[in-house]
């Protein structure tokens, strides 16, 4: 128990000298949005349907300086939001964050993830991005948020995969020998970290990897200090990640970026192989991707969901026609007919398609069914399928 709260001290120090995110603040909503952080696109991508309430409480789980909470205000009106962090100077930034841009539908408080049953109350939408794999005891830390969240409630999580992170790992271990003593130290830490990066060969592996995937950020040296001098650091892969989901007793609802997960994507020249590939299970079918393209697997981000989760089912026409369409809210570019999809693809639609999506867009009030909407636009049911396929319609039962 000592070892854990002289880590939980350290990680405390490190955000307290380097409080993280360091996105600057503004006068105004966050410009942008992560439809993760959308209840109502998160619950649709979740289940295939709209939720029954937006009226929701929603936790954001090691805030840090409030990017996210403030996202998740701004993108959720009618919800109740609460942060938690370790960091007593993180949170400080995290609430001028939110006053200066408007976001008055918050409160913060100074706890762990540990402490998270001191809350009242349950959420129905929990966020902890880039938290447990910073926690001495991961294990603890997702149980403690599973216990607060509600039945039929989601939680969306982030961590780190040990694949795509191997030379992160490298420098770290580099920068901790030749601090020696002064580790701890972490500006110290990364005034040697960035002497390294200066040092070595232009064609040494991790320069080259630091250059091609993590350079633009890491001139902040927030970003620097929190990759490659953090106290605590746990990397998963698949097999562990599924270790920590099993403890948290909750139910694997799908990985928040699904088409990472595609094998076709990587064997799909072979149709021998993908046939053999049909006998996995899905844990396997996930290990064999992250095996077959271990430098793109840098993270998991994912959803959980505590049962009872109920899924919407269009196959059948008849319940597809009877169906309530809404234009998802997470596009950018909208109204147009090439944009921006929830995942930031680029989507080109057919004219009738576009008028599709047009109609869809006010009929959170006409609530009119895709039957009667398509008497006027000229596309299939097929098109339909495809537009909810893409997540750029929601449906929500008659």
């Amino acid at each position: 128990m000592e070892i854990r709260q002289d880590i939980s001290s350290a990680v405390q120090r490190l955000y307290d000298t380097y409080p993280f995110p360091p996105e600057p603040l503004l006068d105004s909503p966050p410009p942008g949005y992560n439809w993760r952080w959308n209840w109502l696109a998160a619950y649709h991508f979740c289940t295939n349907q709209t939720p029954q309430k937006l009226d929701v409480r929603i936790l954001d789980a090691g805030c840090g300086t409030g990017v996210g909470t403030e996202y998740l205000v701004h993108l959720n009106p009618a919800a109740q939001v609460v942060g938690i962090d370790l960091s007593s100077g993180a949170l400080e930034v995290a609430r001028e964050r939110c006053r200066r841009s408007g976001a008055n539908r918050v409160e913060f408080h100074h706890k762990s993830l540990y402490d998270a049953q001191q809350l009242p109350g349950e959420f129905d939408l929990i966020n902890c991005v880039g938290v447990l794999h910073h926690l001495p005891d991961p294990i603890r830390g997702i149980q403690s948020l599973a216990a607060k969240l509600a039945p039929g409630g989601l939680m969306h999580i982030f961590v780190y995969a040990e694949l795509g992170r191997w030379e992160i790992q490298l420098m770290q271990k580099a920068i901790a020998l030749l601090q020696g003593e002064r580790r701890g130290d972490y500006r110290d830490g990364v005034q040697v970290g960035r002497q390294i990066f200066a040092a070595l060969p232009e064609n040494n592996r991790l320069v080259k990897r630091e250059k091609e995937r993590w350079s633009l950020e890491n001139q902040r040296d927030e970003c620097f200090a929190d990759m490659y001098v953090h106290p605590q650091e746990i990397d998963y892969n698949i097999e562990t990640l599924f270790e920590l989901i099993d403890a948290s007793g909750l139910d694997f609802v799908g990985f928040s970026n699904p088409k990472n997960w595609e094998l076709e994507r990587l064997l799909g020249k072979n149709p021998d192989l993908l046939e053999q590939a049909k006998n996995l299970s899905d844990r396997e079918h996930y290990r064999l991707i992250e095996l077959l393209e271990p430098e793109a697997v840098t993270h998991y981000e994912f959803f959980l969901a505590r049962p009872p989760l109920s899924k919407a089912d269009w196959s059948l026409d008849e319940a597809l026609l009877a169906a309530i369409p809404t234009r998802n809210p997470c596009m950018d570019g909208w109204p147009s007919r090439c944009l921006f999809n929830y995942d930031y693809q680029i989507v080109n639609l057919s004219e009738g398609e576009f008028e599709f999506l047009q109609a869809c867009d006010v009929n959170s009030e006409k609530r009119r069914s895709v039957k009667e909407i398509l008497a006027g636009v000229q596309i299939d049911l097929d098109k339909v399928r495809s537009l909810l396929k893409q997540q750029l319609i929601m449906l929500t039962p008659s």
